[in-house]
C-alpha cells in the first residue's frame, strides 16, 4: 500500500485530499497544528504538528519508534492564509509562518529521503493584470511583481522546493491554486475567502442588500474544491515539471459572483459596495499545462455555488441557534490577527 504524508490536512483543500487519497488506495497520515473543524478526519493517522518547528517538521516523516517512514508522497499545504482581507491585515504573521513551515517541511522531506514532493502555490505570485489581457503563462510570473506579500512567500518557497528537488532527486511538483471554494472550508472569522463571504452575508440576509468590498469589477475564477484536489493528484502523478496553473477559465466579475450566490439562495440581493482590500484588478492565466495531465475542471460556478451555499446557510442558522453569534462580521474588516497561530490550507 502506498503512503502519503498530508500537511495542513486540518485545514480545506488538504481535509478534501485526504478523502480522495483514502479512496484511491492510499494509507495517509494527516499533521496540522489544529484538528478539522467540520467533520473528523479521514486520515488513518492524524499528528498535532506545529511544522513551524524543524525538529515536528521531521517528526511528521517518522515512525513513532524514531525510524524512517517511507512515504511514498509529501503533500505540503500548511500555510498561514486567509482571505484578501486577512492577507493585507497579517502580512509578518504570513511571511514569517509560511517561511517556517515552507524551509522546515522541504528540508525534513529532502533529507529524510521523500520520494515525490508537492507544494501548494498560489497565483497570488503574479502581477497585476487588467482585463482583457491575454493569459499569463506560468513563466510569465518573471519578472516578478506579486500584488502582496503573502505571493512574494510562495514565490520564494516555489524556488526553495525546485532547489531542494534538484540536490536531493525528488520529483517536485508545484500547483499555483487559483481560488478554491466549497463545503468544509472557512466561512467566517476574517479568514474566509470571497465565495464563502458573500454566502455567508447572503445566508444572513432577507431580501435586500449586502455589503461586498470594492466596486464589484474585480475579475477572478473559482475552481470547485473537487475539482482542485482532483488537479493535485493528477499533477503529483504526471511528469509535469515546474510550477502549473490550477484553475477554471470561468472568469467573472465579483458582482457575478453576488448574483450567482443570490440565485443559489432563491433571494433578491443586491450589493453594496463599501471600501476594503480587492487585490487585483483581474486574472487570466493559461491552464495549458495541467490540461495535458487529461484534467479539466468538472464543476461550473454555479454548479458549484449550489453546492456550497446551502452547507454555508446550515452553518449560519447552526450559529444562530446555538446563539454564538459565530456568523457576525462586519464587511468593514476581518478581526485583527492575534499571535502566531498558523492557520492550514
Amino acid at each position: 500500500m502506498k503512503r502519503a504524508l498530508v500537511c495542513g490536512a486540518g485545514g480545506f483543500i488538504a481535509g478534501h485530499l485526504v478523502k480522495r487519497l483514502k479512496a484511491d488506495g492510499y494509507w495517509v497520515r494527516g499533521v496540522d497544528i489544529k484538528a478539522p473543524e467540520f467533520s473528523p478526519s479521514s486520515a488513518d493517522e492524524f499528528l498535532l504538528l506545529d511544522l513551524r518547528d524543524a525538529a515536528q517538521c521531521r517528526q511528521a516523516l517518522l515512525m513513532k519508534n524514531g525510524s524512517a517512514t517511507d512515504f511514498d508522497a509529501v503533500y505540503q499545504l500548511a500555510a498561514d492564509m486567509g482571505g484578501m482581507g486577512f492577507i493585507h491585515s497579517a502580512e509578518c504573521e504570513i511571511m514569517h509562518n509560511s517561511a517556517l513551515v515552507n524551509n522546515n517541511m522541504i528540508d525534513a522531506a529532502a533529507t529524510l529521503g521523500a520520494k515525490r514532493y508537492f507544494f501548494s502555490s498560489s497565483v497570488c505570485i503574479y502581477r497585476d493584470m487588467a482585463p482583457g489581457e491575454p493569459e499569463l503563462t506560468e513563466e510569465q510570473a518573471y519578472p516578478a511583481l506579486p500584488d502582496n506579500e503573502y505571493g512574494w512567500e510562495k514565490l520564494y518557497a516555489e524556488r526553495m522546493a525546485l532547489a531542494y528537488g534538484r540536490r536531493y532527486n525528488i520529483a517536485v511538483r508545484i500547483a499555483r491554486f487559483q481560488n478554491c471554494y466549497g463545503p468544509e472550508g472557512t466561512w467566517t472569522g476574517g479568514r474566509e475567502k470571497a465565495p464563502a463571504a458573500i454566502c455567508r452575508k447572503v445566508a444572513e440576509a432577507d431580501d435586500g442588500t449586502i455589503e461586498v468590498w470594492g466596486d464589484g469589477s474585480a475579475i477572478r475564477s473559482y475552481t470547485y474544491v473537487d475539482d482542485m484536489v482532483d488537479g493535485i493528484r493528477r499533477l503529483m502523478d504526471s511528469s509535469v515539471e515546474g510550477p502549473t496553473n490550477i484553475g477554471t477559465p470561468e472568469y467573472v466579475s465579483v458582482q457575478q459572483l453576488v448574483d450567482a450566490v443570490a440565485e443559489a439562495a432563491g433571494k433578491r440581493i443586491g450589493a453594496r459596495y463599501v471600501p476594503g482590500p480587492v487585490g487585483v484588478q483581474s486574472r487570466n492565466f493559461s491552464n495549458a499545462k495541467i490540461y495535458s495531465t487529461g484534467w479539466q475542471p468538472r464543476v461550473s460556478l454555479r454548479e458549484g455555488i449550489g453546492k456550497t451555499y446551502p452547507w454555508i446557510e446550515s452553518q449560519v442558522r447552526m450559529a444562530r441557534d446555538r446563539g454564538d453569534g459565530a456568523q457576525a462580521l462586519a464587511a468593514t474588516g476581518p478581526r485583527p490577527p492575534r499571535g502566531k497561530k498558523a492557520s492550514r490550507t
